[in-house]
């Protein structure tokens, strides 16, 4: 019989009263981004390029975002390290690999599974046993002070604590949110590996929440959310292992954080799908104003929200919003005649020439995001006691 694990906690009325709001939120954003829309792949694209640097940057890997969308689609950097790239590269061919594994029903998460994922991640530096479990102790320092804020099970015992931690995922017929949740927590708190425990417990979270199609799965992941409330989370992993692996401890703490965790990040995907709705309109009427061909609307988007485009990154732009593959001398003509029309500017000469959104297409990006209502911060437990007690005429 395998080890014990942490334990899903048994929800309260209030925790399912959370989750029905979360399903409210993912209810709007799957009618959303379901319909053949073209801007989705624009989203979709910004979201995966999101969720890398969310889960980096925990790690202390920090890149622009234009920096990461451009290790997305393999273009060159500008403002990144060898280490910064490599450690980007790899999560997102594991993030990749995730998103693919997502839609074959017939895939098992299995100990195979975990060790070619983290082999993606981690391949670039070999002296970190990318693949293979740690050999010994582990223990996790705070930066700062050098002190040891949590130690890890024992080497010995690695093995049969992911054997359980597999099977209780593979058990559990609980709530999605809280399935994912337990076994990013469980993964973290055995601590199976000598580096990357915490970007590996984060994609098994995404993967859990992938698999069940519950919306397009790139939309699924908290990552971003992750990314910046770093301490906020790592605050809430000491407090449900207090130093060490301790199972016994009630995970409630982290799984209220996590459904936290979903509802503001469904929300703020709501607001982005308003926000590049509003961009696409205003780009499609520019670029018929200025006799552009229809395929340049996804370009101008790119370039509007602060993004390089590139010769490559337009044409790919342009096959996945416009259906259109070009050759390079058209996209090479189509990004001339935005620049003609004033929307786009040139940085750089010959293969190294990059364009940047023009102030036109600045000031459309300004306008829209100016007329969004601010960002709320609602506490979907707050939310929900007072939904609570209206329905029960408190």
């Amino acid at each position: 019989m395998n080890p014990p694990v942490f334990e899903s906690p048994d929800l309260d009325e209030l925790e399912h009263a959370v989750l029905r709001l979360i399903d409210e939120l993912r209810a709007q954003m799957r009618h959303r981004v379901a319909a053949p829309r073209r801007w989705v792949s624009n989203l979709r694209r910004m979201t995966l390029a999101r969720a890398v640097q969310g889960s980096n940057s925990i790690e202390g890997y920090h890149a622009s975002l234009d920096d990461v969308a451009a290790v997305v689609d393999d273009e060159p950097t500008l403002g990144t390290n060898d280490e910064t790239r490599l450690a980007l590269l790899g999560y997102r061919d594991a993030m990749t690999y995730v998103l693919q594994v997502a839609k074959d029903s017939d895939a098992h998460v299995d100990e195979g599974l975990l060790k070619a994922l983290h082999f993606m991640m981690l391949k670039h530096d070999l002296g970190k046993s990318p693949g293979h479990w740690r050999p010994g102790y582990i223990g996790v320092r705070r930066e700062e002070t050098g002190e040891i804020v949590y130690e890890g099970p024992d080497a010995d015992e690695v093995p049969a604590l992911v054997d359980a931690l597999l099977d209780q995922l593979a058990a559990d017929r609980g709530p999605v949110l809280v399935r994912a949740a337990m076994a990013h927590l469980n993964l973290v708190m055995v601590h199976p590996f000598r580096d990357g425990n915490g970007r590996m417990g984060r994609a098994l979270q995404t993967l859990v929440l992938a698999r069940e199609q519950i919306m397009a799965p790139v939309f699924s992941s908290i990552e971003e959310y992750l990314g910046r409330n770093t301490q906020a989370y790592y605050d809430v992993l000491a407090e449900v292992g207090q130093g060490g692996w301790n199972p016994q401890h009630s995970a409630r703490p982290w799984v209220r954080f996590c459904l936290t965790a979903h509802y503001r990040q469904a929300r703020t995907h709501l607001r982005r799908v308003e926000e590049i709705e509003a961009l696409w309109r205003a780009s499609a009427e520019l670029t018929e104003r200025h006799r552009l061909p229809e395929r340049a609307v996804g370009g101008l988007i790119e370039a509007a929200q602060g993004f390089r485009l590139r010769n490559g990154s337009y044409r790919r732009v342009a096959e996945t919003t416009a259906g259109e593959s070009i050759s390079e001398l058209s996209a090479s003509r189509d990004l001339k005649a935005m620049v003609d029309a004033g929307l786009l500017e040139p940085v750089g000469e010959r293969r190294g020439r990059f364009y940047l959104a023009a102030p036109t297409m600045r000031h459309v990006h300004e306008q829209i995001r100016a007329a969004r209502p601010p960002r709320d911060h609602y506490d979907p437990f707050v939310v929900a006691q007072q939904s609570l007690q209206l329905s029960l005429g408190e």
